[in-house]
């Protein structure tokens, strides 16, 4: 039986994965994949099967331990971002060697436009370099389909499955139809080749040799996808290819049914066959992808043919942020003009009558109370410098505060301030969160300390993971007896609210004039999750 729901993207593929028999769902949280383990966590079913859903360190921590549930043999699923995927590479880029046994599911959130992101980089070229099947979602509904459908192939070709989300599919919600009866488990079972998963030169060059024969299989698997489909056309003056998202606004610009045969892309390898047959009926090709030009510059490759292609490398759509109907409308009557029907929806775009409102610290968080005292003690300096990091206390580099000299991935603060002392900047500050600290921080001030570099680092505690939310922060509790651990001798606990500013004030200066590395915990918590704690006391 069947029941309907109105879910994110998101949600979608998280109860898709609920009802196909999830065993293991491993995340670290990161907008705008953060409610995939959420939903996760909060559903009946979880408890019920008592199906693994607990935040991990980081990215490469909850890869390595969805891969470990894989090899077990069962069903398993891990999200993050896009740059998330960058953190857990090294063994992504390896799963394909390794293979699957269970199905498992990598799912990266990409982020155009970049709403709450360093960048705009797109996964699916993370998926092609580890010769790994790719599954993009164009709906919701297709979303909940392809965790079942994605398993399925990963235990088909005992092989992890990218599965690639977009922010305004993530974000937004749709009425999906779901299974009313979740699948079984999988049992626990032993990998068809136990040397594959031990990638000893030996061991992986053989298994390299399997996997390049396996991706033909990749590829037909993909020309006979559900997910993938050649729509007729009859003005073959041009071709479309379409993927993901971006089909949803080609529909809504052609409500009656586009005119040029297309060609929907949802599952990769790129259906060869469809895109040649599309390339021979039709005088030139348009490529229309949320992201970068991925599918276009694979066809350029593929075609060899001199045909004409439109698209992003030909500047006929916009090289960055998000597509839009209007973006896709616009480019279609920049290579076919004569389309009067398209021309007739110019101007139809809806004017922006709000304000624009720039992200800024909430009132009452402790991290103002940090930069605050921080940049009164550096003025005392003449060329200070402070290394930021990635979290809501990012922000500090906005006014009022102008505080941070830079902000490049998660836990570069502490590096990028200790190559900084080791040219010979002073001071060097390192301002990090407590949950970016356990991500990737702990590493690099091991760095630090095995030199006694002259750096500060504060860590800004405010007990949770603020900037996606509010999940657990690995470091709660801990994070001085983890600084003592690694060897730190200097470490100070100092409360961030207004009334010790000029306690804090002193701590810092302190801290900065000593010769070798000490670190500061300031903490206070969070201003939403207390006033969250506070409700339901």
């Amino acid at each position: 039986m069947k029941t309907k729901k109105l879910l994110l993207g998101d949600e979608a593929l998280a109860l898709g994965a609920l009802n196909a028999g999830l065993s293991g769902a491993y995340a670290y949280p990161g907008t705008p994949s953060t409610e995939i383990l959420e939903y996760v966590q909060g559903h009946p079913l979880t408890k019920e099967r008592n199906i693994h859903s607990h935040w991990s360190s980081n990215e490469k921590t909850a890869v390595e331990e969805a891969i470990g549930m894989s090899y077990a043999g069962k069903r398993a699923i891990v999200s993050m971002k896009h740059v998330g995927l960058n953190v857990a590479a090294d063994p992504f880029v390896n799963s394909g060697m390794t293979g699957a046994n269970g199905g498992l599911l990598v799912i990266a959130a990409d982020d155009p436009s970049m709403h709450s992101s360093q960048n705009e980089q797109d996964s699916r070229f993370y998926g092609d370099f580890a010769i790994l099947p790719i599954l993009e979602p164009s709906t919701q509904q297709e979303a909940y389909d392809m965790a079942r459908y994605g398993f399925e192939l990963s235990e088909k070709f005992n092989i992890p499955v990218l599965v690639r989300l977009v922010t305004r599919l993530s974000h937004s919600r749709a009425t999906v139809e779901v299974e009313t009866e979740p699948s079984a488990q999988n049992e626990l079972s032993e990998p068809k080749n136990p040397k594959q998963w031990v990638l000893m030169p030996g061991n992986s060059r053989v298994r390299y040799k399997e996997l390049l024969k396996d991706l033909e299989g990749f590829v037909e698997s993909s020309e006979n996808s559900p997910f993938n489909s050649y729509t007729e056309g009859e003005d073959k003056s041009m071709g479309i290819i379409v993927s993901g998202l971006a089909s949803n606004y080609l529909n809504e610009i052609f409500p009656n049914g586009c005119p040029f045969p297309t060609v929907k892309i949802s599952q990769y390898p790129l259906p060869k066959k469809m895109i040649s047959r599309l390339a021979e009926e039709c005088d030139s090709l348009m490529v229309i992808e949320e992201g970068q030009p991925f599918i276009e510059k694979q066809i350029r490759g593929l075609l060899d043919n001199g045909k004409k292609v439109y698209g992003k490398l030909s500047g006929d759509l916009v090289r960055t942020g998000e597509l839009t109907p209007d973006e896709v409308r616009l480019g279609i009557l920049k290579v076919r003009p004569e389309l009067e029907n398209l021309k007739k929806e110019e101007g139809l775009a809806v004017p922006q009558v709000t304000a624009p409102r720039p992200p800024a610290l909430c009132q009452g968080c402790g991290h103002r109370d940090v930069y605050a005292a921080l940049n009164d003690v550096l003025k005392e300096y003449e060329n200070p410098k402070v290394f930021g990091d990635i979290g809501c206390y990012t922000l500090g580099y906005l006014a009022p505060f102008n505080a941070l000299n830079t902000c490049l991935d998660m836990g570069a603060s502490i590096t990028m301030a200790k190559g900084a002392a080791d040219a010979g900047v002073h001071p060097a500050v390192a301002i990090i969160g407590d949950s970016t600290f356990t991500h990737s921080g702990m590493t690099g001030l091991l760095d630090a300390i095995n030199e006694n570099t002259p750096i500060t680092v504060i860590i800004s505690d405010n007990l949770t993971t603020g900037m996606t939310g509010g999940q657990d922060s690995q470091g709660t509790g801990k994070l001085e007896d983890i600084c003592r651990a690694l060897g730190c001798t200097h470490v100070s606990t100092i409360d961030s609210l207004p009334k010790n500013h000029d306690e804090m004030m002193k701590l810092f200066r302190e801290e900065i004039e000593y010769p070798g590395t000490s670190v500061i915990v300031s903490r206070r918590e969070c201003i939403q999750t207390a006033r969250r704690h506070a409700k339901k006391k």
